[in-house]
């Protein structure tokens, strides 16, 4: 098993970069943050994940222990393959992960392309109790608020909202609530309070 390699960095690409460790070139693919961090010539260490199939070994890169520890609790998650799991740490970082994950919220999950709705779900429901606690808390407006308007947005268009309106109604609300009534009820009663029955029957139309 392949833990790390350390080595001089002689090519990167967008999503992957190639370490020489004593003479030999090891191909590895890592997120667009680590490719674009890496530069030729510099003195590199990457904490590695071994890829093995029938057909093909690979090696997957990380800066932190951290990372590496999340990619492999995303990968065994049933439906999300290695390609999957590096586009969630591209997007998300283990903080945003882990906070996601303990208010069992999926829809950032279902934004990183090639996880649907199914999937994100299990992601939510497969690491609950797997992950670190989120180690910085965030202040109201500020890293709650696109989960809460995600939440708040996802029973709108439950209730027969469009997405486009639905998206902008729970902005709306959310950027007037104060700092104790940003829950997922409140906002949704005074979402509904401003859009009204009449529109949800348009929106269903």
């Amino acid at each position: 098993m392949i833990a790390s390699l350390r080595g001089t960095v002689i090519h990167t690409g967008p999503d992957a970069l190639v370490l020489e460790v004593a003479g030999v070139g090891y191909s590895l693919s890592v997120t667009p943050d680590v490719a674009r961090s890496a530069h030729l010539g510099d003195d590199f260490v990457l904490h590695t994940h071994l890829i093995v199939r029938e057909d093909a070994l690979s090696l997957v890169g990380f800066r932190t222990r951290e990372e590496l520890a999340v990619f492999g609790s995303l990968i065994a998650v049933s439906g999300v393959g290695p390609k999957s799991a590096l586009g969630v740490l591209a997007e998300m970082s283990i903080d945003q992960i882990a906070q996601a994950v303990a208010d069992e919220a999926d829809a950032p999950f279902r934004k990183v392309s090639g996880i649907g709705p199914k999937t994100a779900k299990l992601i939510v429901v497969q690491l609950a109790g797997k992950l670190a606690p989120p180690t910085t808390s965030a202040a109201p407006g500020a890293g709650v608020a696109p989960d809460l308007a995600a939440q708040v947005a996802q029973a709108l268009v439950g209730l027969g909202w469009s997405e486009r309106v639905a998206a902008e109604t729970a902005e709306e609300v959310i950027a007037g609530a104060g700092p104790d009534e940003r829950t997922v009820a409140v906002l949704l009663r005074r979402a509904l309070a401003e859009l009204g029955p009449a529109r949800g029957e348009l929106a269903r139309g």
